[in-house]
């Protein structure tokens, strides 16, 4: 009667073996989705830098823009100040 324990034991270890085997498998798969996601996210990231780097440029050259409108009516200003004074002092 050993025999049969004997090959009940082994298809146990069997039945054991593939269900550890089918378990490994599940994980790796869930692991490489996992691992999918996180790429699909940090492409989605980088083009979310891309843009905003680029968003920052434009604003970065439009305030430059606008500080030098802004000298240029400040000097403008200070010359027609000067004119009325001279005009007024007359």
């Amino acid at each position: 009667m050993t025999g049969p324990q004997t090959l009940s034991q082994v298809f146990d270890r069997l039945e054991k073996a593939l269900s550890a085997l089918d378990d490994a498998v599940d994980r790796s798969a869930d692991t490489r989705r996992e691992h999918a996601e996180a790429d699909e996210e940090m492409q989605r990231l980088n083009a979310d830098r891309a843009r905003l780097a680029e968003a920052l440029d434009d604003a970065e050259a439009r305030a430059g823009r606008l500080e030098e409108v802004n000298k240029e009516v400040s000097r403008r200003l200070v010359t027609a100040m000067e004119t009325i004074r001279a005009v007024l002092d007359r």
